[in-house]
């Protein structure tokens, strides 16, 4: 009995896939005993935190972060960036992926590369900084951009054309972040 080469890739491809979604069926977590809860964090909510930061400063603080299925952290956090600091650049040395959701103002965000002259942030952060980036991806952001920062990847804002306020949504999956009502 001979097979023709396309009934032999079709068997082949077949089987991959349904070897995959067993895998994929069996990868999936149990359903919690009790079901979760939302948390809503409003525009209102939002705003009335992000213009209670002070504007002397650069402010990165948490606005809300929860315990959620799959045994992980989740946080928000509202920032405001004046002009005038662009502050230098950030390397996390952790697996928290940092997605930015501009809100207000325009700037020049540089990701990736090789951090300049790298030195340890001050305690208790286990940041490495430095004052730049060579060979990162360049871009201008604004209003409504988001940009998805992982875990070790070096940033920055190399300029600021206006006040920034942006919020940051933090996935960690190693539970470092404190939970905050």
């Amino acid at each position: 009995m001979t097979i023709s080469v396309r009934k032999l890739f079709a068997a082949l491809l077949l089987t991959g896939l349904f070897t995959m979604a067993i895998l994929s069926a069996q990868a999936q977590s149990p359903a919690p005993a009790e079901p979760p809860v939302a948390t809503d964090i409003t525009a209102e909510m939002i705003a009335k935190f992000i213009d209670a930061l002070p504007r002397d400063a650069v402010s990165d603080r948490p606005i809300r972060t929860v315990q959620v299925t799959g045994d992980y952290r989740v946080g928000v956090y509202g920032v405001f960036r004046p002009k005038d600091i662009t502050g230098d650049a950030n390397l996390h040395p952790v697996n928290t992926t940092e997605i930015y959701y501009m809100l207000k103002g325009y700037a020049t965000l540089v990701t990736g590369g090789t951090l300049i002259d790298p030195y340890p942030a001050p305690e208790p952060s286990i940041s490495i900084r430095g004052k730049g980036v060579n060979g990162g991806v360049t871009r201008r952001v604004g209003p409504g951009d988001v940009v998805i920062i992982p875990g070790h990847t070096p940033h920055y804002w190399s300029e600021l054309e206006t006040d920034i306020e942006y919020l940051i949504f933090r996935p960690d999956p190693d539970n470092r972040i404190r939970l905050v009502d």
